[in-house]
């Protein structure tokens, strides 16, 4: 993709503040225009699918849908976008997952204010962008790797998807509903996850869910 003149920027984000901060930041460059905001995952996916999304900026932790989960949705759908992660936290398993679901770069909002007009430039350049201290993070995942070549994900991504929904409390019905696929599917999900990662109940499995950084503590 070539870089546009002025890129028309998604931001997606939960808290109102964090998205009217970093519209200020990103709007104050010739280069960049924050077109739209939306404050959930799902949505961000139906938005950045429009073509004068140039660029998305994902939270990690969102309802419904994280950020994570909408990053590798798009990046299977809109292949040509580019997409940032923004989160609050220093964390080498969201920044690993980050960039395998097709992040381009993973920038902390503690120092957005530094960081996020470099980050974005350097997205649409088709170059990666990593927070300070990342690199040493993704040398020691190498080194774990090549320790360890047969380690894979137990859930699948759309195990993940029902596993997030479950966490926030949502029924079976619901979880339906939201996935657009039956009641029998979503409990058949439950049951897998809960053999294959040998827990008893939602509550465990809410666990999970916060460890993997699905939902938030």
């Amino acid at each position: 993709m070539s870089i546009p003149l002025v890129t028309g920027v998604l931001l997606a984000d939960d808290h109102p503040i964090v998205r009217h901060g970093l519209r200020d930041i990103l709007n104050a460059e010739a280069d960049f225009r924050v077109v739209d905001e939306v404050d959930h995952g799902a949505e961000a996916v139906q938005r950045a699918l429009q073509e004068d999304i140039h660029l998305a900026i994902l939270d990690v932790t969102m309802p419904r849908m994280t950020g994570l989960q909408a990053t590798r949705e798009l990046a299977h759908r809109r292949p040509e976008l580019r997409i940032l992660m923004l989160s609050m936290h220093e964390n080498e398993q969201f920044l690993f997952e980050a960039l395998r679901a097709g992040a381009s770069g993973y920038v902390l909002k503690t120092a957005a204010d530094r960081d996020l007009v470099a980050a974005c430039r350097a997205t649409m350049r088709g170059e990666t962008f990593l927070y300070a201290g990342a690199v040493t993070a993704l040398v020691r995942d190498y080194l774990d790797r090549a320790r360890d070549e047969d380690h894979v994900d137990p859930l699948t991504p759309r195990e993940l998807d029902v596993l997030k929904l479950v966490a926030e409390g949502h029924t079976s019905d619901e979880i339906a509903e939201l996935l657009v696929i039956s009641r029998k599917t979503v409990d058949r999900h439950r049951a897998n996850m809960l053999e294959k990662l040998g827990m008893r109940d939602r509550v465990d499995l809410t666990r999970y869910a916060i460890r993997r950084g699905l939902i938030a503590a």
